[in-house]
């Protein structure tokens, strides 16, 4: 039996293969959509509940940090590479 990462067995569905996992979901949701049953959000739902999770992640400053420090990062490095790197700024 495949084992996850805190060392009990898998069963069941958690046993199977990722594709055999998504082609059982796949028929799931076709499922639910033929009967009706399957939920679409409508674009002003789905602003909302995108809303809802920007504020909760925009709680936690030490995230919020992190993602802007990357985003400096990685501009930095960007411009640094189009100007031929530091050396090239340097003797600006």
């Amino acid at each position: 039996m495949a084992s996850n990462t805190n060392g009990r067995s898998n069963r069941g569905f958690a046993a199977m293969d990722a594709v055999k996992q998504r082609e059982i979901a796949s028929k799931g949701g076709r499922a639910a959509h033929a009967q009706g049953t399957a939920h679409e959000f409508s674009p002003d739902e789905a602003r909302e509940a995108g809303r809802k999770g920007g504020q909760m992640v925009s709680k936690d400053r030490s995230h919020m940090s992190a993602i802007g420090r990357k985003g400096g990062e990685a501009r930095g490095a960007a411009r640094r590479h189009e100007s031929g790197g530091v050396a090239a700024m340097a003797g600006d």
